[in-house]
């Protein structure tokens, strides 16, 4: 059978998001896996990024169907002939670096952050992961396998394991990076808390942080997986948050989301912080100077006047790491990116305790956890004066599931149609409530979604997720209780709104 990943994603309702490839687990089947593989090797041999003796990684989350998935993506690698690296369940930025200092492709299968009755493939280059002049020349690829290679159903026909024997070196090699970063016993006197949940680096962080001497008091394992997501953090992973401080008295909680690439940091009260802030808290940490961050994130970053130039990006990894390259072809030095849920990206090696920390351009969640637990250790403070040091903004993030992409675009498109002028009457038509509390609107940016600056410098953003059928709001003010006020206001005219078009 012969058929281009364009038309594939067409009737197959699996497509590249943010970052990577995602779908409901029911559309993932054996052949779309296997079909998406194809065409990801097929693009780096037509760009000369593959060699026929170079192997290719991959590696997987905790969700029930990543094992699956995993082996119709290594079929495919068999089949074109090369040779597979099984790193088995490490975090993103594992089998990343791993990429990276190997200089092979490598293959991720994960859902990061979202319900688990979905899932994704992530694909890196030799140079890191792709961006989106790579998706476009992946979905040009025409493909093609045996009939009976799979059933009707899409299923392999015959069982097959083509994962084979696990390679430690990625996980060993991730663990190292961060292990040899610090000072011996540099978090020696801290109690900390490591929500474990079912994150799949919830074995490799309680290991870090005992051989950098903390005192390790691991929680909620779980079997099932929980849709972890750091911009917008559970009700329950709220008051475990507060309960588990009380109980433990805790210096702070660390966690990840499913694939360890975005961070989950608590303060000695229990408080999980923004990822926003503490992207900036790691960047200061690492002494960046040149920070690139999506439209999205806290205007704190800029108010701080930590670092020489910060550029703000649509939101994605593919986007930051393009405003990266930049700088580094601008040959700058001390080069890094962060988005809203605290994932970070390095770009460029940096030195730190009389280390030289390598690159690795894709978002890292342990490199934030260690980083601010050091910067706590440094400064002789806790996580809440840390995050205190710097200008206080708040921004509230929420958003409305089971909300149709067209529904969403119909919205947007209403309030960036015509002239800057038309576009605030039609904002301040809709939303009077809100215009009432928070004045006139004084700026749109339509960068990614649509983010409405007001007269008073209170900020609402809206945004269609990129992997999901959800409605974000993100809420920036100068008041923690008004930004989430003010989002849940936004949401609830939003839902209103959507329902009467």
């Amino acid at each position: 059978m012969k058929t281009s990943i364009n038309d594939l994603m067409q009737y197959c309702g699996v497509g590249f998001g943010t970052s990577g490839a995602r779908g409901l687990v029911k559309d993932m089947s054996d052949r779309v896996c296997y079909a998406y593989t194809l065409g990801f090797i097929q693009y780096l041999k037509q760009t000369q990024q593959l060699a026929a003796d170079t192997p290719v990684a991959i590696a997987g989350d905790l969700r029930a169907s990543t094992p699956g998935i995993m082996n119709a993506c290594a079929r495919a690698i068999q089949d074109s002939g090369l040779k597979l690296i099984n790193c088995a369940f490490i975090p993103t930025p594992a089998v990343a670096l791993y990429g990276l200092k190997h200089q092979c492709p490598v293959i991720m299968v994960t859902g990061s952050h979202i319900p688990d009755d979905r899932n994704g493939i992530k694909f890196y280059k030799l140079k890191g992961e792709i961006l989106k002049a790579d998706e476009l020349l992946i979905k040009e690829q025409t493909v093609q396998w045996n009939n009976h290679l799979f059933n009707e159903q899409g299923d392999f026909s015959e069982d097959t394991d083509a994962l084979g024997p696990v390679d430690r070196s990625a996980a060993e090699g991730y663990l190292q990076r961060y292990q040899t970063l610090f000072p011996e016993n540099a978090l020696a006197g801290k109690k900390i808390g490591v929500y474990q949940h079912s994150g799949v680096a919830r074995d490799m962080l309680p290991k870090i942080l005992e051989k950098l001497g903390a005192e390790i008091i691991c929680l909620g394992f779980s079997r099932q997986f929980i849709p972890v997501d750091t911009e917008a953090v559970r009700a329950e992973d709220i008051e475990l948050g507060k309960n588990w401080s009380k109980e433990h008295q805790l210096d702070a909680i660390v966690s990840t989301d499913g694939d360890a690439d975005r961070p989950l940091i608590a303060d000695e009260h229990g408080h999980w912080l923004r990822g926003d802030i503490v992207g900036i808290l790691c960047a200061q940490y690492l002494h960046i100077d040149h920070l690139v961050t999506p439209v999205s994130s806290n205007t704190c970053v800029e108010k701080s006047s930590l670092f020489a130039a910060v550029k703000r990006t649509r939101i994605g990894s593919p986007y930051v790491i393009e405003a990266m390259n930049h700088y580094i072809e601008d040959h700058y030095a001390a080069v890094a990116g962060y988005e809203a849920n605290g994932g970070f990206l390095l770009a460029t090696p940096v030195c730190r305790n009389d280390i030289v920390l390598s690159e690795l351009p894709t978002r890292d969640a342990l490199i934030v956890l260690l980083t601010l637990l050091h910067a706590m250790v440094e400064n002789n403070c806790t996580l809440s004066e840390l995050a205190a040091q710097l200008p206080q903004r708040f921004t509230y993030s929420d958003r409305i599931k089971n909300f149709a992409a067209q529904t969403s675009q119909q919205l947007l498109t209403k309030y960036t149609c015509g002239s800057m002028m038309e576009n605030k009457r039609a904002i301040e038509a809709d939303f009077p409530d809100l215009c009432k509390k928070l004045g006139p609107v004084k700026d749109i940016n339509t960068i990614d979604g649509l983010r409405i600056s007001f007269e008073n410098d209170d900020i609402i953003h809206f945004r269609p997720s990129g992997n999901a059928p959800e409605f974000r709001c993100y809420s920036e003010s100068n008041d923690a209780e008004n930004a989430r006020q003010i989002n849940q206001a936004a949401l609830q005219r939003v839902q209103e709104t959507g329902n009467t078009e």
